[in-house]
């Protein structure tokens, strides 16, 4: 398998969340190919001669605009299947496969495959830790504002509404420094701060995966249903909608079935229901992949000149 990845966090989840579910049901070797100036080199040389045996890929994944080109390059070369994850606009019918969210409202073709929430790469813990709760906060958006002074109101609420939990706090790279200021002042006692410069690739993904209790900005729509597929009782930090929109009504609708609870309903009731079960997206899609194309484990297509 080839991987292409831009190198943004959100992107990265969701293609390695696929990645790893293939390889959790199947053997396999994946390499990762970055875009860039480079990458350009590397299909240039590719498309000059015949692939190695054995160095041609027999599926291609990838997310991210920046991806989109460089996967239907190698596609066309090595005959591998190309999934993308995510709506890639005018670029979707040259896709074998598209992985859409819900909330991207997916047209209604063959070669699409509606899911719930972006996929990604959490997976629920062998043994949850019950007293554990986590914090994950976002930043300013094309479809949400940001008022952090309301935020901290709410998530000190929060701490003090559930003193025996060891809390985690953390950021993201659209927070503003000013709110990160204000997420570090709560460190202390059974509540810690970890900025998300200072952690590793896999931390966040197994935070999500071992808490209990996860609180997330509502603009972060990725965190949201890496919380979800942790498993864990999921809490909505609300922030100003710009306007409403589609990220808007998929929230709208994953607190209107209580998959999730907004912190303005918590605040009445005090209650956060947990999941029925967690989501397992990039298991279920690793699954309709492998049945798709691999079932016989006869990969793809011919390769083109060879």
């Amino acid at each position: 398998m080839w991987r292409f990845a831009d190198g943004r966090r959100g992107h990265d989840s969701q293609s390695l969340g696929l990645v790893e579910a293939i390889g959790r049901l199947r053997p396999i070797r994946s390499v990762e190919i970055m875009v860039g100036a480079a990458l350009v080199q590397r299909l240039a040389r590719m498309a000059a001669g015949t692939p190695r045996a054995g160095a041609a890929p027999k599926l291609i994944v990838g997310a991210g605009r920046r991806t989109h080109l460089p996967m239907l390059a190698a596609r066309r070369r090595t005959g591998a299947r190309a999934v993308v994850l995510m709506r890639p606009g005018l670029t979707l019918p040259l896709f074998d496969l598209a992985l859409v969210p819900e909330h991207d409202e997916p047209p209604d073709r063959a070669n699409v495959i509606a899911t719930r929430g972006a996929l990604n790469r959490v997976t629920p813990a062998a043994r949850r830790e019950a007293d554990t709760g986590l914090i994950a906060v976002g930043g300013p958006s094309a479809h949400y504002g940001w008022d952090e002074r309301d935020l901290d109101e709410a998530i000190a609420t929060i701490l003090a509404a559930r003193p025996r939990l060891h809390w985690t706090i953390t950021d993201s790279p659209r927070t503003p420094a000013g709110t990160r200021a204000l997420l570090g002042a709560h460190a202390q006692g059974r509540v810690r701060y970890r900025a998300h410069a200072d952690t590793t690739p896999d931390w966040l993904a197994s935070e999500f995966g071992r808490c209990a209790e996860a609180w997330v900005s509502a603009d972060s729509v990725s965190m949201v249903y890496e919380a979800l597929t942790g498993g864990a009782r999921v809490g909505i930090l609300e922030v100003p909608v710009r306007r409403a929109n589609r990220v808007s009504r998929g929230l709208a609708g994953l607190a209107a079935d209580r998959s999730v609870t907004l912190y303005s309903r918590w605040l009445t009731e005090r209650m956060l229901p947990g999941p029925a079960t967690p989501l397992a997206e990039a298991e279920r899609c690793a699954r309709l992949v492998l049945a798709r194309w691999f079932a016989d484990r006869d990969c793809g297509r011919p390769v083109a000149g060879a």
